[in-house]
């Protein structure tokens, strides 16, 4: 038996260390992705948005435009399975992007803004309200399905 790990099985003839060192993992294909459609977004803009004049609103109204994309129910506040983690039957509610799949996408394109040559200090991904607004998804689809977060408790000793 050899003594490194083959991940890729016995017998398998290219293990990670053999394959194309070209080939990109799924993060980077996936980071590359939701790069070349943000920019594809701002280029659709009427007028088009160069990236240098790209700012954290522009950002936001990418992410509201995602929504329309989304797999995840999310109840209204009038709807009667509002609350409600497992409704016992279908509604018209609308489907939405998931908050972690948003969450995802602004940390890839965050990494993917500064790696094509933006400034950490101007990353429109970075900016807090980005932040604010994953928040707010966070806790509105959490209260729509019944499932509460629980805010981590800051120490109020100090020392």
């Amino acid at each position: 038996m050899s003594s490194g790990m083959d991940l890729g099985g016995s017998g398998s003839s290219s293990s990670p260390n053999e394959q194309n060192p070209a080939t990109p993992s799924r993060y980077e294909s996936q980071k590359r992705r939701d790069w070349n459609t943000f920019g594809q977004y701002l280029k659709n803009q009427r007028p088009p948005v160069h990236l240098s004049q790209c700012n954290c609103n522009h950002v936001l109204e990418f992410l509201r435009y995602l929504d329309q994309f989304g797999k995840t129910k999310v109840h209204l506040q009038g709807c009667m399975f509002y609350g409600q983690p497992e409704p016992p039957a279908p509604c018209t509610c609308p489907l939405r992007q998931a908050w972690g799949s948003l969450d995802a996408l602004i940390g890839r394109l965050r990494a993917a803004y500064e790696e094509n040559g933006g400034s950490p200090g101007t990353n429109p991904f970075a900016s807090g309200a980005i932040r604010v607004y994953l928040r707010e998804v966070r806790e509105c689809q959490a209260k729509a399905r019944g499932i509460p977060y629980k805010k981590k408790k800051k120490s109020t000793s100090q020392g």
